[in-house]
């Protein structure tokens, strides 16, 4: 176990054994190996926990949680665990590039503004399926351009200074699927993102659930409005509640059958040939079981 690793990856997994080999792999065969890898099995009931364990690399950190606590909770127990100058986030169904933390690392310390940074990611499906890029805007000015559709910094891309994720933290339990969203609105006014214009994460994009899309759009508009109304930012209230309910009306024509290509159509810019083929190459050398 490194004593002061220059970076602490914290992931969260709640029954993730179909999707986490991948992901624990990606993670140990990174080019920067700096890291301690924060793991927290939020109360699984499946073989979660005797797969975290089959890795045996001091680098890995299993932590328990006795009972299902949620998204939000477990990354700020990560948080508070955590002993790297970063932290980085991962998803247990995600796959990272192995330049991932190399470079970002790279761009943090040299920019020392930058509070948080993401980088592109591929879009996936379950069986391997590209479906395109999430959206990329490379700038602090650009990524929170328009507060009232969210900020566009994708959450499993993140990387960041350790004291900024402990001075924000996560809000929990009233922000349910937009923990993310919920602190960058609460965080941008005073802080720096920024995004690399480089695809460094393989991003799984399961079906689409209505039920949970609506979950997430309902918990992200009590926060924009709850934050709006504080800053008086009357134009970015109305325009929250406006762009809502555009999206329900894409949520609502996603769920119809044979339409939820509507739910992927801002994926769809077109993927670079060479992270076509590394994404190609990570899914298939981490096939299977370890």
């Amino acid at each position: 176990m490194i004593d002061e690793p220059l970076i602490s990856i914290i992931m969260p997994v709640f029954n993730g054994e179909k999707y986490l080999h991948k992901a624990i792999k990606s993670i140990l065969s990174q080019t920067l190996d700096d890291f301690e890898f924060l793991i927290i099995n939020d109360g699984s009931t499946d073989n979660t926990r005797n797969i975290i364990e089959s890795y045996k690399d001091d680098r890995i950190r299993l932590i328990d949680n006795e009972i299902n606590l949620g998204l939000a909770s477990s990354l700020n127990k990560g948080i508070s665990l955590s002993r790297g100058v970063y932290i980085a986030r991962m998803d247990a169904d995600d796959v990272s590039f192995p330049e991932r933390f190399k470079r970002q690392v790279e761009h943090l310390q040299a920019h020392p503004e930058i509070d948080l940074l993401g980088c592109r990611a591929v879009v996936f499906r379950n069986l391997g399926d590209i479906v395109g890029l999430l959206p990329f805007f490379p700038s602090h000015q650009a990524i929170c351009a328009r507060p009232w559709r969210g900020i566009s910094l994708p959450h499993p891309t993140w990387m960041g200074r350790a004291n900024w994720f402990r001075h924000y933290q996560y809000r929990f339990p009233e922000v349910l699927r937009a923990e993310d969203q919920e602190l960058l609105l609460r965080a941008y006014p005073d802080s720096c993102f920024a995004c690399l214009d480089e695809v460094l994460l393989g991003y799984r994009q399961g079906s689409f659930n209505l039920a949970k899309t609506l979950l997430a759009r309902r918990t992200l508009l009590k926060a924009q409005i709850r934050l709006f109304v504080r800053r008086h930012q009357w134009g970015n209230f109305f325009l929250a509640i406006i762009a809502s309910c555009f999206k329900l009306g894409v949520d609502l024509i996603a769920a119809m059958p044979a339409c939820n290509r509507a739910f992927f159509w801002r994926m769809a810019e077109p993927v670079p040939i060479s992270a076509m083929d590394k994404l190609t190459r990570i899914l298939g050398n981490f096939n299977g079981s370890k």
